[in-house]
């Protein structure tokens, strides 16, 4: 027997063992990654300022990070399942780099969107494969894994009010350029990704393609995998709904409400978007223990009582309710990852375009309709309204269990 045969066979038996070096490289790597493209809509104000741009071109703008970086995804994620590409991972955050140098130094409005397209294309790039990443370094412990991964993400999102107060604001826009090094960082360690992972294929070069033949052949899905598909996404549509709802909006309703100034209605939305992070990081490792379906369903129906009262309380409860919803909601965040990427066995990198990356392209969509309601019903109402979005977490006792999944899987084989 050949060397490689040796190591190969052997594989099945370590691939068990969670490589956390690695996952929290990746980690690492996304944070940077989603707080390159959370730069973006930080310099709206300055770019509305020093550009004199228009409400309608800042929307072009968001819609193009938005769209390209969203919609790609589930195509990188198609092409790369079938074709892993480990080195696509340091090229995407070279596109990336390129696109923040950009926008640093653009002159003119369409240069601002050709940079934002390129921020946009290395974030579609970036995350099925960083996902797929950690898939394969997770072990037998997939939801700690994605947990690790995702969190990364969340993080760097969350760093957004901090990036505009404490960088784009004293710097302007040439301040975006500062961010060239965290790019240039992240190529460095994505490098090193990138070989761990082609070695890994050369040892096991069926390790992210496990029961292929289950959802991945000619059969094609079944009508329950599809319905459970589509049940996902539609939970995953609505938090993501809440969550730009709350993002985008909710610190205008606490000026308006509280009298607050613009610096501390950023406090709210960065503790909401912190406290969104740390339970993004604990949801995994409690789906190992207690199950997928059962943490995505406390999730999103544990988080109704304060996302309803949140518009109703005082400065100092709303500022709690706040922890404690974005906590509680976002615990689901990975946990719906990895359940539909063992819905779809072998398709990892489609499932995490689809879950992580449409699903956040019609969050996008979704925040402009709010913006719509806002302005018909009014803000104080569009917000009020917003916290029964969660409600919609019933449907998550439509999901088959964890076991009836890897039944479907077995069926399959």
């Amino acid at each position: 027997m050949s060397q490689p045969a040796v190591l190969s066979s052997r594989k099945p038996n370590t691939s068990e063992a969670t490589m956390f070096k690695i996952l929290f490289i990746i980690g690492l790597c996304h944070l940077l990654n989603d707080a390159i493209q959370a730069v973006v809509p930080a310099m709206f104000p300055i770019l509305e300022k020093s550009m004199g741009l228009s409400f309608t071109q800042l929307g072009i703008i968001a819609f193009s990070l938005n769209m390209v970086s969203s919609v790609m995804q589930p195509i990188v994620g198609f092409i790369t399942d079938k074709k892993p590409l480990p080195y696509a991972l340091p090229v995407g955050l070279t596109f990336t780099l390129i696109g923040i140098l950009g926008l640093g130094f653009a002159s003119s409005f369409g240069l601002i969107v050709l940079s934002v397209l390129f921020i946009g294309l290395g974030s579609a790039v970036f995350h099925p494969e960083g996902s797929r990443v950690a898939y394969m370094a997770a072990g037998n412990r997939r939801g700690l894994a994605q947990s690790i991964y995702q969190v990364g993400g969340n993080t760097g999102q969350a760093l957004a009010p901090l990036i505009t107060a404490l960088i784009l604001v004293p710097l302007g826009q040439i301040g975006a350029s500062w961010f060239t090094v965290v790019a240039a960082l992240a190529v460095i360690l994505l490098v090193y990704i990138a070989n761990w992972y082609h070695q890994r294929l050369i040892v096991s070069p069926n390790v992210t393609k496990k029961k292929k033949s289950s959802a991945g052949t000619n059969k094609g899905l079944t009508k329950e995998v599809k319905t459970t598909l589509v049940l996902i996404l539609l939970l995953i549509f609505a938090r993501t709904w809440y969550t730009s709802g709350i993002t985008n909006f909710y610190t205008f309703y606490a000026i308006n409400e509280y009298s607050l100034s613009i610096k501390q209605s950023q406090l709210f939305l960065f503790a909401f978007l912190v406290s969104g992070a740390v339970g993004t990081f604990f949801g995994g490792p409690l789906s190992d223990r207690f199950g997928k379906k059962t943490i995505i369903s406390i999730s999103m129906l544990t988080t109704v009582p304060f996302s309803i009262l949140i518009p109703y309380a005082p400065p100092t409860l709303a500022f709690i309710f706040l922890i404690i919803a974005g906590f509680i909601l976002m615990t689901s965040f990975s946990v719906t990852v990895v359940y539909a990427q063992e819905l779809v066995p072998g398709k990892i990198g489609t499932m995490s375009g689809l879950t992580v990356g449409l699903a956040f392209g019609m969050g996008a969509i979704g925040s402009v309709g709010l913006g719509y309601i806002a302005d018909w019903i009014g803000m104080q109402s569009m917000i009020r309204w917003l916290g029964v979005l969660p409600l919609l977490g019933i449907i998550a006792f439509l999901l088959p269990t964890d076991k009836k999944i890897i039944e479907w899987n077995k069926q399959e084989i």
